[in-house]
């Protein structure tokens, strides 16, 4: 082999003397070299070690499985036969199998003879990354293992993400039960069991604080994807010139700040369940680009030039009205029909009242736990005052108005004065209500009207409506609760 291209792998000089491959600050990863001809290993050696941290090499492959469980090599370079007069790779595939048994987010590059590219071939469908030909040209061999090395960086940030996001989950759980045996919640909770195991994707619609992350957790821990991750986008709060690169990753020097491979939200959901919260307030120009990644299944990260595969089930999640949904003007109609396979609406609480009770008792225990105090009570009239609130934040704005109430009231029970409910937010024909006078009634009407116009002219978007009206997002958030927008 060595004789048939002394230009490879002879010298160090033929190697290096020429100027092709300018001197580069090593790659942070380590290399391991598996082949059973010293000479290559040699020659491989020789040009790797200027390019990466660290490179070994190994001319037994039975040694293989042990070198990679101690030392948990970047990335695999895997020579496809060992035995002498071997040619039918079967020897490199058995071995591609047990390093992938070993470390799931290995990165195996192949190497094979130009009459081996469709077995080679055979092996990337098993879970090989890449594969080069011998006798290979260098510039090739190092753009592929340093592509491996990013591959392997992504897996393992991938990798890292769904466990954070497993634990979060986790952390998250006992405060996001939903609640509730009114007629409307038990009509939700009936499609929750059905769309859940199916797969689907699903878009869901409701009031802000009406729950519509936990329908979607709800549907994620039902699915046949529990155990992997999910991951949540918050579109509202992407502005235009980052959305490509957090939905889609970006690769190091694609732009200024990028100073290093980045994985995107969508591949780091892949396995999983991606959930795509405030989906209206993108724009359409932009809603082209999500969907065309959605309708291929994968995405092209910022500053490269091979499109990566994911694997997502997607939920979706607007405030918009389905007729405002329904103009295109707002919302793409082809992006619409591929999110909303189910569609699942969520009724603001003003719609169910009575599952308050319920969820005061729910909250109130949670609190208390959580505060470590002793349990606590409603008074009779709390409770009536509670029922008679129209809730404009719906069950996000009780629940931290009980927060609130556990943490500073000093009794064991519970009255009306420890709810902070404020203005605009109690029920028609309400006592808070008819206390309001002429003059806070013009100026709150004033503001309702202010923020309907600012948000009707930017199409619901919240970042945009606050800055137009110089709130921040939080209280613009909060102005929309008290109005009930």
């Amino acid at each position: 082999m060595a004789a048939d291209c002394p230009r490879v792998y002879k010298t160090g000089r033929t190697l290096f003397g020429s100027g092709h491959l300018a001197a580069l600050s090593l790659h942070p990863a380590r290399v391991l070299v598996v082949d059973d001809e010293e000479d290559i290993l040699l020659a491989a050696k020789l040009l790797l070690k200027r390019h990466f941290t660290s490179v070994e090499t190994l001319r037994d492959p039975a040694r293989l499985a042990d070198l990679v469980r101690r030392n948990g090599f970047d990335v695999l370079l895997l020579d496809m036969n060992f035995t002498a007069g071997a040619e039918g790779g079967t020897e490199g595939l058995a071995l591609l199998s047990q390093v992938m048994a070993l470390d799931p987010q290995a990165v195996v590059v192949l190497i094979t003879a130009h009459g081996d590219v469709s077995l080679a071939v055979e092996a990337m469908k098993r879970g090989a990354a890449d594969f080069v030909t011998k006798p290979w040209a260098n510039e090739r061999l190092l753009a592929t293992l340093i592509a491996a090395s990013n591959l392997r960086q992504s897996r393992l940030e991938a990798s890292e993400f769904r466990s954070r996001s497993r634990g979060l989950a986790e952390a998250t759980r006992i405060d996001g039960e939903m609640v509730g045996t009114s007629p409307a919640m038990l009509r939700v909770f009936q499609m929750i069991r059905r769309a859940a195991p199916s797969g689907a994707n699903v878009l869901v619609l409701g009031e802000n604080g009406t729950g519509k992350e936990l329908v979607a957790r709800e549907i994620h821990s039902r699915s046949k994807r529990a155990q992997e991750a999910f991951v949540r986008v918050d579109l509202g709060t992407l502005s235009p010139q980052l959305f490509e690169s957090e939905l889609f990753g970006h690769r190091r020097g694609a732009f200024t700040d990028a100073k290093q491979d980045r994985i995107g939200l969508l591949r780091a959901a892949s396995g999983g369940t991606l959930f795509l919260d405030e989906i209206g307030n993108v724009p359409l120009h932009l809603q082209g680009k999500l969907l065309t990644a959605l309708e291929r299944r994968e995405v092209t990260p910022v500053g490269a030039d091979r499109p990566q595969p994911i694997d997502v089930r997607l939920i979706c999640a607007t405030n918009l009205a389905a007729e405002r949904l329904a103009d295109e003007n707002v919302f793409r109609q082809d992006l619409l029909y591929r999110i909303n396979t189910v569609e699942i609406a969520l009724p603001p609480l003003r719609e169910r009242p009575e599952d308050i009770p319920l969820l005061l008792e729910h909250f109130i225990a949670i609190y208390s736990e959580k505060y470590n105090v002793a349990p606590k009570r409603l008074s009779a009239a709390a409770l009536d005052g509670l029922m008679a609130h129209a809730w404009p934040g719906n069950v996000r704005a009780l629940r931290h108005a009980i927060e609130r109430a556990v943490i500073l009231s000093e009794g064991q029970m519970l009255e009306l004065s420890d709810f902070s409910l404020g203005g605009g937010g109690a029920a028609q024909g309400s006592p808070a209500s008819a206390a309001a006078g002429p003059e806070s009634s013009r100026l709150d009407s004033v503001e309702r009207d202010a923020i309907a116009r600012a948000l009707e002219a930017h199409g619901r978007n919240i970042s945009r409506a606050a800055e137009s009206l110089g709130l921040t997002r939080a209280s613009l958030y909060r102005r929309m609760q008290k109005h009930g927008l």
